[in-house]
């Protein structure tokens, strides 16, 4: 499988993921400019902005922390972007759903709310 290919399947993983955990995707793969957010979701009436990292080991470090404090910038200003496209005024939060997929494991971690919009 390929970097692209494990990558889609991730966010595959994590799309399926949210919706039985009763979340509605609005979007997938929106991208503004050279920044990309992975999956939009509502529930709750909260608008949930969801950052999917995917690998096939934790040797080096769960995927989460991945999310770096550039990317998280990069994420936040997409998602006003989205926000501001869409017209939207609702509650907001940023996840990070994390996945470690092999051959001998599929290990899903979602963490709501991991990063704040106010860096």
């Amino acid at each position: 499988m390929t970097h692209t290919e494990l990558g889609r399947y991730g966010e595959d993983l994590a799309a399926t993921h949210l919706l039985k955990q009763g979340y509605q995707i609005l979007d997938r793969n929106f991208r503004f400019k050279k920044s990309e957010i992975d999956i939009i979701a509502f529930k709750n009436n909260v608008l949930t902005i969801c950052e999917v990292k995917t690998r096939v080991t934790a040797e080096i470090g769960e995927p989460y922390k991945a999310v770096t404090r550039t990317k998280q910038r990069q994420i936040i200003s997409t998602a006003n972007q989205y926000i501001r496209l869409k017209n939207l005024f609702t509650d907001v939060q940023f996840d990070v759903i994390s996945i470690v997929h092999n051959s001998m494991r599929t290990k899903i971690e979602h963490i709501p709310d991991a990063f704040s919009p106010l860096l």
